[in-house]
């Protein structure tokens, strides 16, 4: 399956890509299939989605699939069929914090 992910802007830059990113996943299409491929195809985004120790997504980054926020759905829940088959774009967001 070809999955579309949009990336927020400073991890577009570290990957050195522009718009969206298209990757090739094997088997079923969960959070986790997308993000290994996506760290296996740009090394340097390694640890920047996910803890590289406990594989937790990293608190200031949402990740909306079908314009829902699937952030705090089990890693290995099927992603919806839109997104598997690239219908949709899978969309990691930046959150915003402050004061």
């Amino acid at each position: 399956m070809i999955v579309r992910v949009v990336l927020p802007p400073h991890l577009r830059t570290l990957a050195h890509v522009s718009g969206e990113v298209k990757l090739e996943v094997a088997g079923r299409v969960t959070q986790r299939s997308v993000l290994d491929a996506l760290e296996a195809r740009y090394p340097m985004l390694h640890g920047t989605i996910r803890d590289q120790a406990t594989q937790q997504r990293r608190a200031f980054l949402r990740i909306f699939a079908c314009e829902e926020d699937v952030s705090h759905e089990a890693p290995d829940a099927p992603l919806p069929q839109a997104i598997a088959t690239g219908a949709e774009p899978l969309l990691i967001v930046g959150a915003m914090a402050g004061g």
